[in-house]
C-alpha cells in the first residue's frame, strides 16, 4: 500500500494526524459542551454546531486564496496551527457554571470558536493542496487515489482515541470531587435551575442527584449548581488535550516540512525538475475543469449534511435513547462512559476498511475493472442512504424527543442497545471512504494548476454548505418522529446518488 508513494506522504499525514485528533477531541463533546454549560435547547446548540462547522470549512477558502497568491503553502500551515492552539486555549480556559452572564460567555465561546475555524481554515486545505502537489510529478501519478486513501487514513488514526481522552478527561475530573457521570443530569439541572421540571421529571431529577452524588442531597438547587459547574469544568479541561495535540502537530511539522514539495515563483517544485513551470491552460479548458468541480461539490454538499449528523442529532440519540451502561469501562481512576464514545466508532472503521479498501480497488485496477472517481462517490451516496436507513427502521418505535424530555428521560429498559449505532456507523464509514478521500483525489487531479489551493478550499466550502444545514437535524430531532427525522436523510442520499449517476460519463471525460 505505501510502495511507490512520495516520501513527503508520510511526513504529511503525521502531522494532519496530531491535528485531527486535537479537532476530533473538540468535535468529540462540542455539542454536548454547548448544551450542558449554557442549558440551550437541542435546536439552539444546533445553530450554533452548524454555523462553527460551516466556517471551518468556507474558510478554508480564504486560506486556500491566501496560499495560492503567495505561493507560501507552508507558512500559511503554520500560522493555521499556531491559531487553532489560540483558539482551543480561548474555548478551553475554566469559566464558571452557571454562567453569570449568558449573552458575555457565550461570546467569548463563540470567539474560541471562530479562531479554531479560521486557524483550521489556513491549515486544512493547504495541506491537502500539498499533498496534491506531490503526485503532479509523473512519477507518482498513477498513485494519487491510494496516496489520497493513506493520507486519510492517518486523518482518522488520531481521531480513534481522541473522544476517549476526552470522555476520561471529564469523567476524572467528576470523580475527583465524588460525582458520577449521568449524561441526562445537565439536562435536568438547568431545567431545575429555570424552574422548568414538574412531576415525573422532578422525581427522576431527585433520584439522579442522589445517584450522581452518591449519597443524600439535602439541597437540590445547590446540588444542580455544584454539578453543572463540575461537569462543564472537566469539559473545559478536556479542550487541553487538543491544545497538546496542535503542538504535537507543530513539532511533526516543523521537523518534515523539508520533505514537502514546495511552490517557487516559477511553478511546482518536483523531484525531477525543481524549476518546473505550471502547465497553462486555455480558458475553454479552466472553464470546462471548473463546471465539474462544482458539480460535484453541489452533491457532496448532501452528503456531509447526512454524514456530520455524527456529532449532533446522532450524539443525541446516543445520549437520549441509548443504553450507555452497556458500554461502561471503568478503569479505577475514571470511568470511559458517555455519548461521545461513539465518535471513535467512525475513525476506527475508517483505519480497518482503509487497510481492505485500498487493495480491493487495486485488485479492481488489475484487472480492469475499477470504478472512476465519479463513480465511486455516486456508489457512497448510495451506500450512506443504507446507513440511515437502519436508523429509520431502529426508530420505528421510539417516542418524540419531546415526550422523551418532559418525562425527564427515557426509561432504562426502553433504550435500544449501542449496536444500533455501532452498524450505522460501519455503513457511514463505508460511504465515506467512497466520497470523501476520493473526491480530495478528483479535485487535485482536476484543477487548474494555478488554482489547487482554492479549488481544495472550494471542496471544504461545498462541505461548510453541507454543514451549516446541519442544524435542521437538530431541528428535526426535536420536533418530528425520529423515523422521518432518518428518513429525509436516505432520501437526500438517494437524490444524490442519482444526480451523480447522471453526470459520470461527462466527469470521467474531464478527470482523463
Amino acid at each position: 500500500m505505501f510502495k511507490g508513494q512520495p516520501k513527503g506522504l508520510i511526513a504529511a499525514a503525521l502531522a494532519n494526524m496530531g491535528e485531527r485528533f486535537g479537532f476530533y477531541t473538540m468535535m468529540a463533546i462540542l455539542s454536548l459542551f454547548i448544551s450542558a454549560k449554557f442549558g440551550l435547547d437541542e435546536t439552539t446548540t444546533g445553530i450554533i454546531y452548524a454555523i462553527f462547522y460551516a466556517l471551518i470549512y468556507i474558510l478554508a477558502l480564504v486560506g486556500g486564496i491566501i496560499a495560492d497568491r503567495t505561493k507560501n503553502y507552508k507558512g500559511t500551515i503554520l500560522t493555521g496551527i499556531i491559531l487553532m492552539a489560540a483558539g482551543y486555549l480561548i474555548v478551553g480556559f475554566p469559566t464558571p457554571t452557571p454562567v453569570p452572564s449568558l449573552a458575555l460567555y457565550l461570546t467569548l465561546t463563540c470567539v474560541g470558536l471562530f479562531t479554531i475555524a479560521f486557524g483550521n481554515g489556513l491549515f486544512k486545505g493547504n495541506l491537502q493542496a500539498v499533498v496534491g502537489q506531490m503526485y503532479d510529478n509523473p512519477r507518482y501519478s498513477g498513485k494519487r487515489d491510494t496516496g489520497f486513501q493513506i493520507f486519510y487514513m492517518f486523518i482518522n488514526i488520531g481521531a480513534i482515541f481522541a473522544p476517549f481522552f476526552a470522555i476520561a478527561v471529564r469523567n476524572w475530573w467528576l470523580q475527583s470531587h465524588n460525582l458520577v457521570y449521568n449524561a441526562e443530569l445537565p439536562a435536568l439541572c438547568h431545567q431545575f435551575r429555570a424552574n422548568e421540571i414538574t412531576g415525573e421529571a422532578l422525581e427522576k431529577f431527585s433520584l439522579a442527584a442522589v445517584e450522581a452524588n452518591q449519597g443524600p442531597v439535602a439541597d437540590l438547587a445547590a446540588f444542580a449548581d455544584r454539578y453543572l459547574d463540575v461537569f462543564n469544568t472537566g469539559f473545559h479541561y478536556a479542550f487541553f488535550v487538543a491544545i497538546v495535540a496542535m503542538v504535537i502537530s507543530l513539532v511533526i511539522f516543523l521537523a518534515t516540512k523539508n520533505r514537502l514539495p514546495d511552490v517557487k515563483k516559477d511553478g511546482i517544485a518536483t523531484d525531477d525538475n525543481p524549476a518546473a513551470k505550471v502547465t497553462k491552460m486555455d480558458v475553454a479548458e479552466v472553464k470546462r475543469r471548473l463546471i465539474a468541480l462544482f458539480a460535484v461539490f453541489g452533491i457532496v454538499i448532501f452528503f456531509w449534511f447526512s454524514f456530520h449528523q455524527n456529532g449532533l442529532s446522532l450524539t443525541f440519540f446516543a445520549r437520549d435513547y441509548t443504553d450507555l451502561s452497556m458500554i461502561d469501562i471503568d478503569l479505577g481512576f475514571t470511568r470511559i462512559v458517555g455519548a461521545e464514545m461513539f465518535q471513535s466508532v467512525n475513525p476506527l472503521f475508517v483505519v480497518l476498511l482503509t487497510l481492505l479498501i485500498v487493495p480491493f480497488f487495486s485488485w479492481l485496477n488489475k484487472k480492469g475493472i475499477e470504478p472512476s472517481t465519479p463513480k465511486k462517490i455516486a456508489i457512497g451516496m448510495g451506500i450512506a442512504a443504507a446507513a440511515y436507513l437502519i436508523m429509520t427502521i431502529a426508530s420505528v418505535n421510539l417516542p418524540l424527543f419531546s415526550d422523551v424530555k418532559a418525562a425527564g428521560g427515557l426509561e432504562q429498559s426502553a433504550k435500544v442497545g449501542p449496536f444500533i449505532l455501532i452498524s450505522t456507523y460501519f455503513v457511514l464509514t463505508v460511504a465515506e471512504l467512497f466520497i470523501s478521500p476520493l473526491g480530495l483525489s478528483f479535485v487535485s487531479k482536476v484543477a487548474p494548476p494555478h488554482m489547487q489551493g482554492l479549488m481544495q478550499g472550494g471542496w471544504l466550502a461545498a462541505t461548510a454548505v453541507g454543514n451549516q444545514l446541519l442544524f435542521i437535524g437538530g431541528l428535526m430531532y426535536s420536533n418530528i418522529p425520529l423515523w422521518a427525522t432518518w428518513t429525509v436523510f436516505v432520501v437526500v442520499c438517494l437524490i444524490s446518488m442519482i444526480t451523480m449517476l447522471s453526470m459520470v460519463k461527462w466527469l470521467e471525460k474531464v478527470a482523463k
